[in-house]
């Protein structure tokens, strides 16, 4: 897939309007989905913050990712600088990823954050324009603030905007993180957590110009850095890509980080970082190397190529009711299949960004973004696999024994042996080894094993 153009319609841009009593946040909201559908410009929520200037904080850091390229190999614009903003019936959750698709962001305002609940559900874009972030962030927020994420039209028209629209660029490969990102959240366990001054201090030594990747591991009340992996160790590759959390340690309660399981032999690897903010958690997930986007990782793509699991993903996504916590066993019992059959199901709706994955509460939870793809129909790999089985490219070695297949490419002939782990013998995989999906050898073979067998 080519990238496409996004087209940002806002009645006006959003505000910050002090007063004596207090201020009043005003997030103009673009197109979206809300629970009733469609939205030119969705209202979800107005009331005041229980802790203002944490969520303000939050909400900049959050805008800053989107402003951010962590590894910039010549010229690089910031590409998409609005936030993702998905309401639920008690929370708001704000997204953001880096123009380098390596970072992803995520700010969940929770029920305590709140004085009255969001009145809609949906997702949509707001507007994080310079002047707004730059009153937000002029002067701490100490007094009351009335936050609005969209308006009613009479609000919207004492705030005197006027329709505004900028176009911007949509790559594929950016939407293709909010698939991958979750994904990779799945594969992590909790590794450790610092308490509040333990974790400010902590974050503080971790030394940004690294060149090596680290990795952190509890000891001793805190975490140590090495350059070497090891059992319940996280990796931090690019460790600059970890400033955002700086201006929010202040109201940190707790530090916990995440990761997927490792050893002395483990290879870089993403991790996520999450600050315990009181009413709201600050998130940010790291991808495997600087350079890395998310988009590359191919931690989808076996899934892509399971027409079960896309079948069962139609099922799911029948009675999803925009919630802040799926809960697996509940939907299985409702739909009458087995509950892996609901984790398959979700996790293919996660490759489109119709589901997030929270770490802290070990859940997906339902969003549609405002600017819904197919995230199936942007993986090259997965289109070359169904080349290699429409051309017969494909002969299966011993299918119903599970034993593998060659894969014809060109005048060569891969050999791909079934595991797991699956293997290949194209360089790809030679390069990669599995830490990068399936090559489209092995996603050819196993499409044409499941044909086979079924």
């Amino acid at each position: 897939m080519t990238d496409a153009e996004l087209a940002y319609r806002y009645r006006g841009p959003s505000v910050l309007r002090r007063a004596e009593a207090g201020s009043e946040l005003l997030l103009a909201t673009s197109g979206g989905v809300t629970e009733a559908g469609p939205a030119l410009r969705p209202y979800f929520f107005s009331g005041f913050l229980t802790d203002p200037a944490a969520a303000a904080t939050g909400m900049l850091a959050c805008a800053a990712v989107a402003r951010s390229s962590y590894y910039t190999p010549g010229s690089v614009v910031a590409l998409l600088r609005d936030p993702v903003v998905t309401s639920h019936a008690d929370r708001l959750r704000f997204e953001s990823f880096s123009s380098c698709c390596g970072v992803h962001a995520r700010l969940d305002l929770l029920p305590e954050a709140f004085t009255d609940p969001p009145v809609a559900a949906g997702t949509t874009n707001v507007d994080f324009n310079d002047a707004m972030r730059a009153a937000l962030a002029g002067a701490a927020v100490s007094g009351p603030l009335l936050l609005s994420v969209g308006s009613d039209e009479v609000v919207v028209d004492v705030a005197g905007g006027s329709n505004t629209e900028r176009r911007v660029p949509l790559p594929a490969r950016w939407v293709k993180g909010f698939g991958e990102v979750q994904a990779l959240a799945r594969q992590m366990q909790p590794v450790g957590e610092l308490a509040g001054t333990a974790a400010l201090r902590f974050i503080r030594s971790i030394p940004r110009s690294a060149r090596r990747p680290l990795w952190a591991s509890p000891a001793n009340g805190t975490f140590s850095l090495t350059t070497t992996p090891g059992p319940q160790a996280a990796c931090i590759a690019g460790p600059h890509r970890l400033t955002e959390l700086g201006p929010l340690l202040r109201f940190a309660r707790r530090l916990r980080v995440y990761a997927p399981p490792a050893d002395a032999a483990a290879t870089e690897a993403p991790s996520a970082w999450e600050l315990d903010l009181g009413t709201a958690r600050f998130t940010l997930t790291l991808s495997p190397e600087k350079y890395r986007g998310f988009s590359g990782e191919g931690a989808l793509l076996g899934l892509l190529a399971d027409e079960d699991a896309a079948a069962d993903a139609d099922l799911v996504a029948g009675v999803l009711a925009w919630e802040s916590r799926i809960d697996v066993t509940d939907l299985a019992a409702s739909l009458q299949i087995e509950r892996g059959r609901v984790l398959a199901g979700l996790s293919f709706l996660a490759a489109s960004g119709r589901v997030g994955y929270d770490l802290a509460d070990e859940s997906f939870f339902h969003r549609e973004l405002p600017f819904g793809s197919s995230l199936a129909a942007m993986h090259p790999r997965l289109a070359n696999a169904r080349e290699l089985i429409a051309s017969g490219a494909v002969r299966l070695v011993d299918a119903a024994a599970g034993a593998g297949a060659a894969v014809c490419a060109g005048e060569i002939e891969h050999r791909v042996t079934f595991g797991p782990p699956d293997r290949c013998t194209c360089p790809w995989w030679g390069k990669h080894r599995g830490t990068r999906g399936p090559c489209k050898h092995v996603l050819a073979a196993r499409m044409a094993a499941r044909d086979e067998v079924g």
